[in-house]
């Protein structure tokens, strides 16, 4: 691809998703002028500026709530099926735009195309996934200790959801909850990234048509935002009941500090710090390709990427060899061009990063086996944050590998057996992803039982990168224990009533307590 051909593509797409006018930061059920600080929006991949948002402040965030709150009062009366018959057509128009909205993923977060692609079909797969739980919001009934009584539990609409998501999946984090939280009743508000607040500016401006023809637009708020002017308010706002928050274990503590402190509800995605563990019995031909996406997908900013593998001793040295190797093919480039496998980092802020942890590391012991470096691409004229994944090896038991570090980062530690693997797997903070090749079944079994893997997600023979919506997603530790999109996951955006009803013609009291 040429760099007119892409600048061609580049307004083409912008052009499609209504993004080549004046834009603004903040839709209530109609897009509200806004005037605040204005947001410059770089793509990663070339520096080039690609719109500017005026943001929105106080004002306009309050107006934001008070439309979604009068939208979720009107929302909540329609039955569950309904709900999930306008979900269902949310996801046709994002059928309809997904090579649109796929680009502009790659364009302003720098993953390459197929990912972008992949972004936006699991935004499709969980809107398809939440039209049939729209059937399947099922509470119990139970059995009374009284006479003539029946109990039951019922899920109730919540209120509104906040969603405040990180720049790494600008579109399907988002969507994991708000199709969910729409189905159940919910009306959520949405403070993207400002890394990303263009893919949130698309996304909306392709769903919210579905919503406005019944006059509830407003359920899909949008507000972009400083974290003194929307993000602070947002968290702390009583007329939120929820908060989703997807982004640092650092900042992760503090917003659910503050929702604690008012006695709402959080979902919590933090920190990862993804393990692999690789034994004697496992099958090479699987597990190297499985580290290579897990460790380069999306230049390392996954929070399931792989960051260490616990290879044994035994075969450490062929691994190490196959990776390198392998890393040696690895397509560096326009994350819109054919062939490229790894993007850019998406920001200065992010080289600078990996380079700092990289000096720690070598200071600690660690050694570079391979990578690393900062790359210039297209001469100097790039603009682009792009670096050479790296290879090191190195201990569990060194600071820069017990906690997370956003960028293309593998270290290699050996272990003796899969105890020391095991022990030396859970011996980090975080606790999100995780992974075991093996072809014995009782390694693979006891990695996922009790004694095993302290994650929140436990693979065998596939990697620790990517999860599927069907399955409840997220993490325990330092990476917040909240879960989102598929499994029982929806229970978190309602809330729970139980329900006694008297059918007899006495009134018998609990425990046998008589006031006669």
């Amino acid at each position: 691809m040429t760099a007119a051909t892409a600048a061609r593509d580049v307004q083409s797409i912008l052009r499609e998703l209504g993004l080549d006018g004046q834009l603004s930061g903040a839709y209530a059920g109609e897009w509200i002028p806004t005037s605040g600080p204005e947001l410059e929006v770089r793509s990663p991949g070339t520096g080039e500026v690609l719109a500017r948002i005026p943001q929105a402040g106080a004002a306009e965030y309050e107006r934001c709530v008070e439309a979604a709150q009068a939208a979720f009062l009107k929302w909540r009366e329609k039955p569950a099926p309904l709900r999930g018959e306008i979900v269902r057509r949310m996801g046709e128009r994002l059928r309809a735009k997904k090579d649109a909205l796929g680009a502009l993923v790659t364009l302003e977060m720098g993953k390459i195309l197929q990912e972008g692609l992949g972004e936006v079909q699991e935004a499709i797969d969980i809107a398809d996934f939440a039209v049939g739980q729209s059937r399947m919001l099922y509470g119990l009934s139970m059995h009374s200790e009284r006479p003539g009584h029946a109990m039951r539990e019922q899920w109730h609409p919540l209120g509104i959801c906040g969603v405040i998501s990180a720049f790494n999946f600008p579109v399907a984090v988002w969507a994991w909850n708000s199709m969910i939280a729409l189905i159940c009743g919910d009306a959520c508000i949405w403070k993207p990234s400002p890394k990303a607040p263009l893919c949130a500016i698309a996304t909306t401006k392709i769903l919210a048509p579905v919503l406005e023809e019944e006059g509830l637009g407003a359920l899909l708020g949008l507000v972009i935002g400083t974290n003194e002017e929307v993000g602070e308010r947002l968290v702390a706002d009583r007329r939120v009941p929820l908060i989703s928050f997807t982004g640092s274990t650092r900042v992760g503590r503090e917003v659910a500090a503050k929702v604690a402190g008012r006695l709402g509800k959080s979902i919590l995605e933090l920190g990862g710090n993804n393990a692999m563990v690789v034994t004697e019995n496992a099958d090479l031909d699987l597990a190297i390709p499985a580290i290579v996406f897990g460790s380069v997908g999306t230049c390392g900013q996954r929070c399931t990427t792989t960051r260490r593998v616990l290879v044994a001793d035994a075969i450490a040295d062929e691994v190490e060899r196959r990776l390198v190797a392998a890393y040696d093919q690895v397509r560096i480039g326009n994350p819109l061009a054919d062939g490229t496998l790894c993007g850019p980092l998406i920001d200065s802020h992010a080289v600078e990063g990996m380079q700092r942890t990289l000096e720690e590391a070598k200071q600690e012991g660690a050694e570079l086996v391979y990578g690393g470096e900062v790359l210039s691409l297209d001469g100097d004229e790039s603009g682009g944050h792009y670096v050479k994944p790296c290879i090191m090896r190195a201990s569990n038991s060194m600071s820069v590998v017990q906690h997370e570090t956003f960028a293309p980062i593998l270290y290699l530690i050996r272990v003796a057996d899969l105890d020391e693997a095991i022990a030396q797997h859970n011996d980090v903070p975080q606790g999100l992803s995780s992974a075991i090749f093996s072809s014995d079944v009782r390694e693979a079994e006891r990695f996922l039982s009790a004694v095993g893997s302290d994650c929140g997600i436990a693979n065998v023979n596939i990697g620790t990168s990517g999860a599927e919506i069907g399955g409840a997603f997220g993490g325990e530790k330092d990476t917040g224990g909240g879960r989102e999109s598929g499994s029982d996951a929806w229970k978190a955006y309602m809330r729970r009533q139980t329900n006694t009803v008297n059918w007899s013609r006495e009134l018998p009291l609990a425990q046998g307590i008589s006031f006669g």
